[in-house]
């Protein structure tokens, strides 16, 4: 990531506004609320045919009761040693605080060029006032902007990005495989994820729900490149309370819609619960590749069988999604993390597998000759040839003379026999009867 603006600020300025206007998305929630956003966010943007990165990051504050306080601290001045700019927001409607005087030196402390943004410039009065951020002694220019509309950032996108020394990349996460950490509330997504990147990439507590956004980072193992997305936990809809939880929610939904393949943690100790078979079953019907990753196995009494009684049991409540893998591994101790992500990169190997016309026939012809399919209502079925549709997810066609009569458990064994000779371990398999 070669052109890369943060935006940093104390808490309610307008950054995720702001992160919203110049990424041309709504990825960042938003909220009158304080300390809505938390841990760093990626987005990507174009101006003039120059694209950048787009960092939004949590309100800097000292001294409040906000428990994630250091932490976010922490990940906002992870952004700036990150960033080529800095958008340092102030709030016109506010006027100028003790909080971003405090913030002005903590910025003298990083040799990094930064603008100073007085958002919510809206009214003419609004916009006269910003001169009173000339206090600060950050530049010689302030650009009155705001984010909500858009007034004035094409005049402060103009003077960014003559800090750029390339024209930079479109979008750097273009056709790299994504792949989403899913589960309920404090099953150990975001530690998962700071284990593997070997970096605080997300803030960490025992508080159920403290991350919020979906957090996109670029991880490189096993000779791939990949994105892993670090996801809000997901409740029954009866436990969401408040409106920024809802968003938290919507966001980790959208993350499992746009990934290849899904993560799902579970926790050893509670076993395999109800919201735990919904988010799996949204993850199949999204014809997602899965890995269930059992967390906390450290903390689970056990002897020689207990894995194998405990997965037995597993596959017993997910039949008939029991197609995916199952590892047992603990993020505290560090047990069988990066065995989680090599079968996630199989899992997306045998997504993405193409099986020839000629090898498919060769191959099920013969399965269909052990057990053909039972004739109903005095109707013989059939099957003449199969293809593979050029689909995200292993899709398939079958031919045949009367389709409407093949039945459920005949498509069972089909796919049964598919997952046996092909390896689709992992990934959901659609089948389709036609008529020939």
């Amino acid at each position: 990531m070669a052109n890369i603006i943060s935006i940093v600020g104390r808490p309610n300025v307008g950054k995720s506004t702001l992160f919203n206007r110049l990424t041309e998305s709504r990825k960042a929630i938003m909220d009158n609320q304080s300390g809505v956003t938390r841990d760093r966010h990626y987005g990507y943007g174009e101006w003039t045919d120059q694209y950048f990165t787009v960092i939004d990051t949590g309100g800097y504050v000292v001294g409040s009761e906000d428990i994630f306080e250091g932490a976010i601290r922490d990940q906002v001045e992870l952004a700036i040693e990150e960033s080529t700019v800095v958008l340092f927001m102030v709030d016109t409607m506010t006027g100028l605080t003790d909080l971003d005087k405090d913030f002005a030196n903590v910025l003298r402390r990083f040799n990094k060029p930064v603008y100073l943004v007085a958002n919510k410039a809206e009214t003419t009065e609004r916009y006269q006032s910003a001169a009173e951020f000339y206090e600060l002694g950050i530049g010689d220019h302030i650009y009155a902007v705001s984010a909500q509309t858009g007034f004035g950032t094409g005049e402060l996108l103009d003077e960014v990005i003559k800090h750029f020394e390339t024209a930079g990349v479109e979008n750097p996460e273009e056709g790299i495989p994504r792949i989403a950490i899913m589960g309920r509330p404090n099953v150990g997504k975001s530690s998962f994820l700071n284990v593997l990147t070997g970096t605080d990439r997300s803030i960490v507590t025992d508080i159920a729900g403290t991350t919020r956004d979906a957090i996109h980072t670029h991880y490189n193992a096993f000779g791939m490149e990949f994105i892993l997305t670090d996801t809000a936990g997901i409740r029954r809809k009866s436990r969401v309370k408040e409106d920024i939880e809802f968003y938290s929610t919507l966001r980790s939904v959208k993350a499992m819609e746009e990934s290849d393949v899904c993560i799902i943690l579970l926790d050893a100790t509670l076993g395999l619960e109800g919201q735990d078979l919904n988010i799996i079953g949204q993850a199949d019907k999204a014809k997602k590749g899965i890995v269930i990753m059992v967390n906390k196995w450290d903390l689970v009494e056990k002897d020689s069988k207990t894995a194998d009684t405990y997965k037995k049991a597993l596959l017993e409540r997910l039949a008939p999604m029991n197609y995916m893998p199952i590892i047992f591994a603990s993020v505290i101790e560090k047990q069988r993390i990066h065995q989680v992500m090599e079968k996630a990169m199989e899992v997306y190997k045998n997504k993405t597998k193409k099986i020839s016309t000629s090898k498919l026939n060769e191959v099920m012809q013969a399965e269909i000759e052990k057990y053909p399919p039972p004739a109903n209502r005095g109707k013989y079925i059939n099957i003449k040839y199969m293809i593979q549709l050029p689909t995200p997810s292993p899709t398939f066609v079958f031919f045949s003379s009367n389709p409407k009569h093949v039945k459920e458990p005949y498509l069972r064994y089909l796919e049964n026999r598919m997952r046996e000779n092909f390896d689709f371990s992992g990934v959901p398999i659609t089948i389709f009867f036609r008529e020939k």
